[in-house]
């Protein structure tokens, strides 16, 4: 399919060529009039500026832009380190947006980057990003999902088998002798929080009638929806406390464990065992050092790197998935003695 050109959206719009490119350019020395037909031609035609296009054919993009699901987890942070190790041994820069688990920022990111022509794009995403993608592609731009499996054929990914991590996280906590568990997570938009709940409830039905999995979703993966969450189940009469919980990722553990603690209310782990996801490092520094289910995640984010750029020199390759193992690190949260 030949790219839209300049030419075609002003013949969409009724205008000259130069008018185009004012108002793409300098819109502030175009009438507002001109200005909506012009952008309502760029929109419905799909246009991307030629300039940029020429660059990322001939391979000489520099940059590949970053789309993380949370810059507040420092998970992320490692995995866009991981990217930005692999990429300078290529003179290439990484471009990061974050999304903050918002839709309309996803989208300003991926406009941005589509833009600009990158030479492709490494996305965490929020939701469904498939229609994205399609789009992403039509302009020659590469995708590789990151901590997301692809689940189809048409799409590379690099992640951590989160069904199997969230297994791993509530057998341990059922080896202990935790019977009554808590999983502690959300938004269930995020594909992570239902793979991780898909796997408690996995090794909670495997251990038969006697072992209980409930659900406390929070709105975020924050430390705040932590704290929100533990305040709930503490506002509850004890006899109904669980007796450990298991949380989507380390953010949320980590205010969990400091709305139990705080005022000597609750006894880690001898009355409420946490579990965490993610390995960050705080995790073992916390005050009482927190058991997590770790992620290779600079790992990730070198190998989604290298797919990526193997990806936009070869575009015969087939996408793949590559699916790294969780590893479960038994922290004081879990074991008063850990191993």
């Amino acid at each position: 399919m030949q790219p839209v050109s300049i030419r075609d959206v002003a013949q969409a719009a009724g205008v000259s060529v130069g008018t185009v490119s004012n108002v793409l350019n300098r819109p502030d020395e175009v009438s507002a009039e001109l200005v909506v037909r012009v952008s309502r031609a760029v929109d419905q035609l799909g246009y991307v500026r030629n300039d940029a296009a020429r660059r990322l054919r001939k391979g000489v993009s520099s940059a590949v832009g970053f789309v993380v699901l949370n810059g507040q987890n420092p998970f992320f942070n490692d995995v866009v380190r991981g990217a930005e190790d692999e990429a300078s041994k290529h003179n290439i820069a990484i471009l990061y947006g974050n999304t903050d688990e918002d839709d309309a920022r996803e989208k300003l990111y991926l406009d941005l980057f589509e833009e600009q022509q990158v030479r492709g794009v490494l996305i965490a995403p929020f939701g469904d990003i498939q229609p994205r993608l399609e789009r992403l592609r039509r302009r020659g731009i590469r995708a590789v999902l990151v901590d997301r499996f692809g689940g189809s054929s048409r799409y590379s990914s690099v992640s951590v088998d989160s069904v199997a991590g969230g297994r791993m996280a509530v057998e341990h906590l059922i080896g202990t002798g935790r019977r009554r568990i808590a999983f502690v997570g959300g938004p269930f938009g995020i594909r992570q929080v239902n793979d991780r709940l898909a796997g408690a409830r996995v090794a909670a039905e495997n251990s038969g009638p006697d072992c209980e999995l409930e659900v406390v979703a929070t709105t975020a993966m924050t430390v705040a929806e932590g704290v929100t969450a533990g305040a709930r189940i503490l506002s509850r009469p004890r006899n109904e406390w669980p007796d450990a919980l298991f949380a989507a990722n380390d953010l949320i553990a980590l205010g969990l464990l400091q709305s139990l603690i705080q005022e000597g209310r609750v006894r880690v782990p001898e009355e409420i065992a946490i579990i965490g996801f993610d390995d960050i490092s705080f995790a073992g520094a916390a005050a009482v050092p927190l058991s997590s289910i770790r992620q290779p995640s600079t790992m990730i984010g070198r190998t989604a790197l290298r797919i990526l750029l193997e990806e936009t020199a070869d575009e015969e390759l087939i996408p793949r998935q590559t699916v790294f193992q969780p590893e479960l690190v038994v922290r004081r949260s879990t074991d008063p003695a850990p191993r």
